[in-house]
């Protein structure tokens, strides 16, 4: 499933997490999510490397037709990856929940696909770039 805004609950810009890798710097790039729908939609980032990045926030609803930024930081690392390839992966979920939802009273079922619910799933690469 690609973020090109198809009849999907949420697209995300840049479709790519972009970071100037510095040594020893932490580097960021920020994600908008846009609801496209009249309904409240609640969202999930998931990443294959949780001990490298903060998502602020990590989960979230927004409104219809509403959107929000997700700050990804890269943490300050002691060593380049090789040939500066990064093969670090996100995953953005995110599911129609009640229009009274608040973030703080997301079942903790929300995400889960046996649960019955339809859940979107779009990935995202990392890239990284030297300064």
């Amino acid at each position: 499933m690609t973020a090109d805004g198809g009849n999907q609950l949420i697209s995300v810009h840049p479709e790519e997490l972009k970071f100037i890798f510095e040594l020893e710097k932490q580097g960021f790039c920020d994600l908008k999510v846009i609801n496209n729908t009249e309904h409240h939609v609640a969202f999930k980032v998931k990443t294959t490397s949780p001990k490298k990045y903060f998502v602020r926030p990590n989960t979230g609803v927004v409104q219809p037709w509403d959107s929000c930024i997700i700050r990804v930081t890269l943490q300050a690392q002691r060593e380049s990856p090789p040939d500066m390839q990064c093969k670090d992966k996100f995953l953005l979920q995110s599911t129609i929940v009640p229009s009274n939802t608040d973030v703080d009273d997301l079942p903790p079922d929300t995400f889960n696909k046996d649960s019955g619910k339809t859940i979107e799933e779009c990935k995202l690469r990392v890239v990284l770039y030297s300064a």
